[in-house]
């Protein structure tokens, strides 16, 4: 007959404390505090966020148990506190704050939702700012950003399209907005401004009326098909200052066209 397994507690009874001691010690000698670290830094940036217990222990790549990080550390959140990971679950909101501040620091304007994606391995996810604040906009208000919302939100974007309109000399497309982004990121995307629009219907015209509207307030006529009408100079030029141009200035720096004779 096969013999029968001693019961657990029976099995723990026969253990020597002071050899699963030295045990233990060996099994933490095998990886320094850095080496472990480096490991919860790389599964993250493999996995793009922050692993849990499971997730690290199911990572081909990785050679440290779970549990022998938690015996260097005390606790798997300590561990990737200490690794500059969020723990997903008990994070702390002035830790996503800080996080967030820095983010902020080293972009040189507010993060977006895409900076975040971008930076995955090294910041919380846009998921978990919405859990904790409700939005990423309230987030980023906590961490003393400026961010506009509501009418304050609206307004700005119309200013910003003005002055697009004044750089390209017609009332800005859509594709016009998407390319202005590309050199200026604080610039919110041109989905966000047709969101704000969207719910009447024909969002972008919408936006185009709008900022039709203010550059009319500021004295530059606009033709029927959008174009500017002696056009000044955008204020995001060198000087700052507004110039006025010929109303037959094309864009793109091309010549005018000869007229012919009265």
């Amino acid at each position: 007959m096969p013999r029968k397994r001693p019961a657990p507690r029976a099995a723990l009874s026969r253990i020597d404390p002071k050899a699963l001691a030295e045990f233990q010690a060996g099994i933490r000698k095998r990886y320094s505090n850095e080496d472990i670290l480096e490991q919860l830094r790389a599964s993250a940036e493999r996995l793009g966020r922050s692993p849990t217990m499971r997730e690290f222990e199911q990572d081909a790549e990785t050679t440290v148990h779970p549990q022998t990080v938690i015996q260097h550390f005390g606790s798997w959140n300590d561990a990737k506190r200490q690794a500059g990971l969020v723990p997903r679950r008990f994070a702390e909101p002035a830790d996503l704050i800080r996080l967030l501040r820095e983010l902020g620091d080293e972009l040189g304007r507010p993060p977006s939702a895409k900076d975040l994606d971008e930076h995955r391995a090294s910041m919380p996810s846009k998921s978990l700012y919405w859990h904790m604040f409700g939005s990423l906009k309230n987030a980023l208000r906590e961490a003393g950003f400026d961010v506009p919302v509501g009418e304050e939100r609206l307004e700005r974007a119309i200013e910003q399209g003005a002055a697009i309109a004044r750089e390209i000399g017609r009332l800005p497309k859509f594709s016009d907005w998407k390319d202005a982004r590309q050199n200026d990121p604080e610039l919110m995307s041109e989905w966000q401004v047709y969101r704000m629009l969207e719910p009447g219907g024909g969002a972008w015209a919408t936006f185009q009326f709008l900022v039709r509207e203010r550059l009319r307030e500021g004295g530059v006529e606009v033709s029927p098909e959008g174009r500017l009408k002696g056009r000044r100079r955008s204020p995001r030029g060198g000087s700052g200052k507004t110039r006025p141009r010929p109303a037959h200035a094309r864009p793109g720096g091309a010549p005018p066209r000869k007229r012919g004779p009265a």
